[in-house]
């Protein structure tokens, strides 16, 4: 669903859940300045069309947290392979939930969140 051409190293482990190799991905987004609020009120819930994308194309544990004095939005997501997470974002769905996200963030051209992936440091299983 990061749609930046920008790729970093990404981690793989195995998941305890379903013995799979799972991808961490890390990345960070830019909110608008005084759109905390509203961001936070979207995703409670997200759309279930939305999470049933998300799940049928293999993310799991996805959480995003606020800086609150950069308005830098970091998240995190567990996913099964590249090819489905970079899939997500040619859905309808997707699509759709940048247009309704796009007033509040920093965005691509397409709508899509202008996304920096981070490369991972350190991990502790």
């Amino acid at each position: 669903m990061i749609h930046d051409r920008r790729r970093l190293v990404l981690s793989r482990r195995r998941s305890t859940v379903n013995q799979k190799f799972m991808i961490r991905k890390c990345f960070v987004m830019q909110l608008k300045r005084g759109a905390e609020e509203e961001y936070r009120q979207r995703h409670r819930p997200i759309w279930k069309e939305l999470e049933d994308v998300l799940r049928t194309h293999g993310v799991h544990n996805y959480s995003i947290a606020l800086h609150s004095e950069t308005g830098q939005l970091f998240a995190y997501a567990e996913i099964e392979d590249d090819a489905r997470w970079n899939a997500i974002a040619q859905t309808p769905t997707c699509r759709r939930w940048w247009d309704y996200m796009a007033d509040l963030m920093e965005v691509n051209p397409d709508r899509s969140p202008r996304a920096v992936e981070l490369q991972e440091m350190f991990h502790l299983d």
